[in-house]
């Protein structure tokens, strides 16, 4: 059965979780959910509690947050496609440096999450901009990529000299900051520039950079 996606073909977590399933080379059907239909009881009831999208489909097996099922797609298809997203059978070191890759992306990155909501999301919505709110995030973000800086000139990858989850979990939103809101927080330090070039040239963003769309 191929695996479907409940989302909507322009949503950052649904990119998040394509970007994955191109990566390990699994087939996916998109089923298109607009935002005001994930609001519905029927789909809270039935597919997601809180309302959101996506929702992963396996065999009637249904997975919502996008960390969640790149992390499914990963393990269950870890032995094709782009390998050691997920490093498995490593030393502990190797396990832990991922997790703590995992962690960065997850809170410390949740500034450019933030920023995009306030000075993207806001004004599609019809919402009025804070602009104290846009210049206190941005000197966050700054401040959390000087953080990278020194990550990054030491290894290729978040985790190390490999590429993983981590790493693909940051282009929708990184992509939002520099390309959308037009933004030099990623490119003006060497080795995050070195670093978002590198993930954000790979074929399965370039393939839902813009949009989603089935594969199966």
């Amino acid at each position: 059965m191929v695996l479907k996606i409940h989302g909507n073909p322009r949503s950052t977590c649904t990119k998040r979780v394509a970007v994955v399933l191109l990566e390990k080379g699994v087939p996916f059907e998109l089923i298109t959910v607009s935002m005001d239909d994930a609001k519905t009881p029927e789909y809270k009831a039935n597919l997601q509690p809180f309302g959101q999208v996506p929702v992963l489909e396996d065999e009637g097996y249904f997975l919502f947050e996008s960390r969640a099922m790149g992390r499914y797609v990963a393990l269950k298809y870890a032995d094709q496609g782009t390998p050691g997203l997920i490093p498995i059978g490593g030393d502990l070191q190797e396990t832990c440096n991922f997790e703590k890759a995992m962690a960065i992306e997850a809170t410390q990155f949740l500034a450019a999450e933030q920023l995009i909501s306030e000075a993207i999301i806001k004004p599609y919505k019809g919402e009025t901009i804070n602009p104290d709110e846009v210049a206190r995030l941005t000197a966050q973000l700054e401040g959390k990529m000087q953080a990278y800086e020194q990550i990054l000139s030491k290894t290729k990858y978040l985790a190390g000299d490999h590429l993983t989850l981590a790493d693909l979990y940051h282009l929708p939103y990184a992509h939002a900051v520099t390309n959308v809101l037009k933004s030099d927080l990623l490119t003006s330090k060497p080795s995050v520039a070195r670093w978002f070039h590198d993930i954000s040239s790979r074929p399965s963003w370039l393939a839902v950079k813009d949009l989603v769309q089935s594969t199966a």
